[in-house]
């Protein structure tokens, strides 16, 4: 589609430096059009303050500000949790958050008739993969602006230009210019000092870190608490029974102030280059654990192990804009079965950064303790030993008495 044929675009709109100065340039070089802005709600809390003035002061007709919070947690933060999947120790906080946005801006723009979807993602990262397969599966064949493939501004420092000339409002300066994104599983920190690998974070420096505090500052004292799963879902902390978004909001507080789930990362991005970004990701990282601890005692060897290594395929997935896909709903369907008696009570302690396990207990456990004991027991006959590894080692006697053979 030719640009002076599009008329109307829906812009997923957060407020920040990309999506403050994308309004003004779409104006500008997309004649005229009409701008509906979107912003899907995954908890980023005080970004979401005076949005909607600003998106019209900057030229959106309107705006929506759609509560995704539920989604959010049930459909993407819940199952990824079962699964145990991670992208190389990343919680992918940003990563989790962008299927349901950006589905949420294919159903807007249908409902709308717009004839284009722009998003704010730079051509280096993760994002515009993963926000553009989505509207893919939602709205197949609409236009996809992204002005970073398109525009003449080569770098943050003259996106914060353009907002100056264009009389755009900011809450950032260039000292502060780090590049976040922000919703209720985490924060993510990239950019400035980060990009040199060799500096270190500053953890201790005031209005660094949102989330959390340093492992440093955090109290001398540990925190003890209790998590209850049902089905591998959380379903109670402290023995309250509460919803699984008001757990990890809970969680937040709790990890936050003793300095849990800092992760200073190089990964590996999708497109290609290695890249540094700081996460503070306090209720998921409790979380993970305990879930982890948990199977521990209700899975058995096999089923355990083979979710662990499906869990790898699991995250990448994820990672890569592939959630809504035939493969990622088996994986799923898969992690749901595995999860039929990850029921129990997990107990953790909360110190100075560190998750350290204070107990288990599960009507579903598998650990015996009888059989498991070291002192006597009547249940295992150790002589049984002898003729299990003897079985379990015929091929490689026979392998050896083969290569023996050989050598006469």
């Amino acid at each position: 589609m030719e640009k002076n044929q599009i008329k109307k675009i829906v812009l997923a709109y957060s407020g920040g430096l990309d999506t403050s100065i994308i309004i003004p340039w779409l104006k500008e070089n997309y004649n005229n059009p009409e701008i509906i802005a979107v912003s899907g709600n995954v908890g980023q809390a005080d970004e979401l303050e005076g949005l909607e003035e600003k998106a019209i002061k900057s030229g959106a007709s309107k705006i929506y500000i759609e509560d995704l919070t539920e989604e959010f947690v049930e459909e993407m933060i819940v199952p990824t949790v079962q699964a145990g999947a991670k992208y190389e120790e990343y919680l992918m906080g940003t990563a989790l958050a962008r299927p349901v946005i950006a589905r949420r801006l294919a159903e807007i723009a249908l409902k709308e008739g717009a004839d284009a979807i722009c998003h704010g993602c730079t051509g280096k990262g993760n994002d515009q993969v993963r926000f553009e397969l989505t509207i893919k599966a939602f709205a197949p064949g609409i236009a996809i602006i992204a002005p970073w493939r398109e525009w003449d501004i080569k770098s943050r420092e003259e996106e914060i230009d353009y907002a100056e000339a264009h009389n755009v409002p900011l809450k950032i300066n260039r000292e502060t210019n780090y590049s976040k994104d922000k919703n209720m599983w985490h924060l993510s920190h990239e950019g400035l000092d980060l990009e040199d690998p060799g500096n270190e974070p500053q953890y201790e420096k005031p209005g660094f870190l949102e989330m959390s505090v340093s492992p440093l500052q955090a109290p001398d004292k540990p925190t003890y608490l209790t998590l209850d799963f049902e089905a591998g879902k959380p379903v109670a902390l402290n023995g309250e029974k509460m919803s699984a978004k008001n757990i990890i909001l809970k969680l937040n507080e709790l990890g936050g102030a003793n300095g849990i789930g800092l992760l200073d990362i190089v990964e590996n991005r999708l497109v290609g280059m290695k890249s540094r970004g700081v996460y503070e990701t306090p209720g998921g990282k409790i979380l993970y654990d305990a879930h982890d601890y948990l199977e521990t005692v209700t899975l058995d060897k096999m089923t355990q192990h083979k979710k662990a290594e499906l869990s790898v395929t699991f995250g990448e997935l994820l990672y890569n804009g592939q959630w809504y896909t035939p493969l990622r709903e088996a994986l799923s369907a898969f992690v749901t079965k595995t999860q039929e008696h990850v029921t129990g009570t997990v107990k953790l302690k909360l110190y100075k950064g560190n998750i350290i396990k204070a107990g288990v207990w599960s009507l579903w456990s598998l650990y015996s303790e009888e059989i498991a004991t070291f002192s006597e027991d009547h249940v295992y006959d150790q002589k049984d030993a002898g003729g299990f590894i003897n079985l379990w080692g015929l091929p490689i006697s026979v392998q050896a008495q083969v290569a023996k053979n050989q050598k006469k």
